[in-house]
């Protein structure tokens, strides 16, 4: 029977005695299955994880497995999935592990980053650096415990339907690194290629440090839509995190700060030595550098997305040391970690679309076609224009040609961009109004007087109403709620969604700017995010574009 076919037969079962009944199958892949379950002792929906009977058949994995979940358990943070009990049970003959774990109901990282990349080419950098400053807040209390994760990546975080970040398969990683099984053999590398840090790739010991690297991967492709390296087999991919330096993030997406670059260029240094030196820092620098700049829509370079099926899947190969040399060349290293005991970091499950509690084996990057805010058009502001010279290669190695051109026109789009956005946000033409009517009269004042230069509405840049209606809980006090973030939608749906929360009026202040078009909100007062008490909202003020160009 197939493995589609075997682990559907395991819906309706029971484990631990009947406790747990098992219901929908989650995801599943390679490695394990995940079912929605049912405590009976505790009247509680949970997420069982049970690992394939390859996994099982030996008494050394499953005992290391059982210790691993226990120091996992103790793991307890807001960031975190919790792990409530582990055990072994007998499923068709063989014994099989199982965890049961927090039951998360929301979506994966990478559907979040499905659903920006559609909508803006990219995550909004504040967005992303955000999310990940959550991710490297569970890091920081699993470190200090001594648990590395090994295996962040977007399929390994999820997102809760109130926006908070919930990092899952602590532990397992750890397990399957100590373990020999009879799924790999010693000295092989399993895990998922476009993550790995090259330490991991050389199969080499690894630390905190090395989980802040695949962060910093992962940080890369929120904000651009892509991952830093990528080829035709996970030994490439390998050579690659060892010997390429990844592309600057703002190579792909202009609206990115140098900070950003930054920040993402020490996370990806291939000595562990000249990264972050914990968790803690890199999340005090994330939240610093989401600080420190103006928020702007992601603007992708044409040409510059990686090629569908990037980061599918895990893998397993020999360690690039120990692996036929590359076409191009040697591999040279800084540094030499001791070898680890045993190399065999863990396989992660293959991508599955089920909504809940999915096991994803690394997130598949969308193709371009499908990136509407790469096409100019009517709606969409034109790209800034750039030397031909300077366009970046899609070689997902980072080897690119014209390199002095590149870095000069990455320095002029920043500078252009900086300072257009600068000046619609601090020195436009503010003409004030009230908006009880929301839209109505921005949309009216604009449209009586059109300039030279004026730029529509995009009315397709809408805010949803369930925002203002099931806003973010603080997470300082539960009688407050999360300001949504209005800015780049459209004026008339940002009235609704106020309407739809029941919370009245708010005022308008006209801003000339023709790159958004009319009606687009340029800014908020209070920022998106601060907490305010919805029973006694304070007055919000948005500025909001007229559509003509600045005077």
């Amino acid at each position: 029977m197939s493995q589609d076919g075997a682990q559907g037969r395991d819906a309706g079962r029971a484990l631990a005695g009947g406790r747990y009944q098992l219901r929908d199958l989650l995801g599943q892949g390679g490695m394990a299955s995940v079912h929605l379950a049912y405590d009976s002792v505790l009247d509680r929906q949970v997420a069982i994880k049970t690992l394939h009977t390859e996994l099982g058949r030996e008494q050394a994995f499953r005992e290391r497995f059982r210790r691993e979940a226990q120091s996992v358990a103790k793991l307890t943070h807001t960031n975190i999935v919790s792990v409530f009990d582990t055990g072994e049970d007998d499923v068709d003959g063989m014994t099989t592990p199982y965890i049961v774990m927090e039951y998360v109901e929301g979506r994966p990282l990478g559907s979040v980053l499905d659903e920006d990349v559609r909508q803006y080419g990219a995550m909004p950098a504040d967005k992303a650096l955000k999310i990940t400053a959550d991710v490297l807040a569970a890091l920081e209390i699993s470190h200090e415990m001594g648990l590395v994760h090994r295996d962040i990546k977007p399929g390994n975080v999820m997102m809760t339907k109130r926006g908070v970040v919930k990092v899952m398969d602590f532990g397992i990683a750890r397990a399957m690194q100590s373990g020999v099984t009879s799924m790999t053999q010693t000295g092989m590398v399993v895990g998922t290629p476009q993550y790995l840090s090259p330490e991991q790739a050389l199969g080499r010991g690894v630390d905190a440090r090395s989980d802040l690297y695949s962060v910093g991967i992962m940080l890369f492709q929120l904000v651009t839509g892509r991952l830093p390296f990528d080829a035709d087999s996970p030994l490439a991919i390998a050579y690659a995190h060892v010997q390429e330096e990844p592309p600057t993030a703002s190579s792909i997406n202009r609206s990115l700060p140098p900070a950003v670059d930054a920040l993402i260029a020490r996370a990806l240094k291939k000595n562990p030595n000249e990264r972050f030196p914990s968790a803690e820092a890199m999340r005090g620098e994330c939240l610093r550098v989401a600080q420190s700049f103006h928020p702007a829509p992601p603007s992708i370079v044409p040409g510059t997305q990686a090629p569908s099926g990037a980061g599918v899947g895990s893998a397993v190969f020999p360690p690039v040391d120990q692996a036929t040399p590359a076409p191009t060349g040697n591999i040279q290293t800084p540094y030499q970690p001791a070898p680890a005991p045993h190399q065999n970091p863990y396989g992660t499950p293959a991508p599955s679309p089920a909504y809940g509690y999915p096991q994803q084996g690394g997130y598949r990057t969308p193709a371009p076609s499908a990136y509407s805010p790469q096409q100019p058009g009517p709606s969409t502001p034109p790209p800034y224009t750039i030397s031909p010279q300077a366009s970046v290669s899609g070689d997902s190695g980072g080897r690119r040609s014209n390199k002095p051109v590149i870095i000069g026109a990455i320095v002029v789009s920043l500078l252009v961009v900086g300072g257009l956005i600068g000046v619609l946000a601090l020195n436009g033409d503010d003409k004030e109004t009230q908006g009880g009517d929301g839209g109505a009269s921005a949309s009216a004042s604009a449209s009586a007087s059109k300039a030279v230069g004026y730029r529509g509405p995009d009315t397709t840049k809408t805010i949803d109403k369930e925002e203002c209606e099931e806003p973010l809980e603080s997470y300082n006090d539960p009688d407050k709620i999360r300001l949504p973030d209005f800015r780049f939608k459209y004026i008339k749906s940002v009235k609704e969604c106020f309407q739809a929360a029941g919370w009245g009026d708010f005022k308008i202040i006209e801003v000339d700017e023709n790159t958004y078009g009319e009606g687009s909100v340029r800014d908020q007062f209070p920022p998106a995010g601060t907490d305010v008490d919805p029973e006694d909202m304070p007055e919000i003020t948005l500025k909001v574009s007229t559509g003509n160009p600045p005077s």
